[in-house]
């Protein structure tokens, strides 16, 4: 957690959330703590949390305080609400009392029962792959006025820009790991494979098939079989061009 002299949630000070938090999970959290704070000042008590939109259902990935995880939670517990609506209208989704509004009657009731009056969804705006969602709860009727909701709406703006990058940070490491595996596979098999055309004095496809066919028969994987292979002949590991 960072300790800021003041809350204020600028595009600097989401970069520097973004590079002091170990994961996405972290950054989230760290972000619903200092606009729950922020928003908390001078006036009444207002609760943020993220949900994240997989498969059609909503989960919550960070919340302010105990009571916004609870709140979100049932909100999540319902087909549709504020944030489920602003996550698929892709639109800021304001609810100024619960009691009047008539837009999701079941999940109302249950909010009002947790002392809940006003609702903010607003969506962040995040690649195809990710849908999420922030949620502001507060316990005072009509409590966001429209100074209010475009200055969340603005942090929630810079906080998206943040998210898309920490996603394709997360991407391309993904993907270079599966290179860098599936490379090492490789080298791995083409090995065995010359051993097997040294030893059977044959071609490289009929290698090839050798290989196939014993991993097969012993139901092991190609991989595995080649590198206990490689090993029985060498005790040094294997290694790809691109190692150092």
């Amino acid at each position: 957690m960072l300790d800021h002299a003041e809350d204020h949630l600028s595009l600097a000070t989401m970069q520097t959330l973004l590079l002091e938090s170990d994961d996405i999970q972290e950054f989230l959290q760290d972000f619903t703590d200092l606009l729950a704070r922020q928003l908390s000042l001078g006036g009444p008590d207002r609760w943020c949390a993220v949900s994240l939109l997989r498969d059609r259902k909503a989960a919550t990935a960070a919340s302010s305080s105990p009571q916004a995880l609870a709140l979100d939670e049932l909100q999540n517990s319902f087909t549709d609400g504020p944030c489920m609506s602003a996550i698929r209208a892709d639109t800021v989704i304001r609810a100024g009392d619960l009691r009047s509004d008539g837009r999701w009657p079941e999940y109302a009731a249950a909010a009002q029962e947790q002392g809940v009056r006003a609702v903010l969804g607003l969506p962040f705006r995040l690649d195809d792959e990710a849908k999420a969602g922030l949620n502001v709860y507060s316990a005072t009727p009509h409590d966001f006025d429209p100074s209010t909701v475009e200055s969340i709406v603005l942090h929630v703006d810079q906080a998206s820009s943040a998210l898309r990058l920490a996603v394709r940070q997360a991407l391309h490491s993904d993907t270079a790991r599966d290179l860098r595996a599936a490379m090492k596979s490789r080298t791995v098999i083409d090995l065995a494979v010359g051993i097997l055309m040294g030893r059977n004095r044959c071609g490289q496809e009929e290698a090839v098939e050798i290989l196939k066919r014993a991993s097969n028969h012993r139901n092991v994987k190609l991989r595995d079989l080649a590198a206990e292979l490689v090993a029985s002949v060498s005790t040094a590991p294997s290694t790809t061009s691109f190692e150092t």
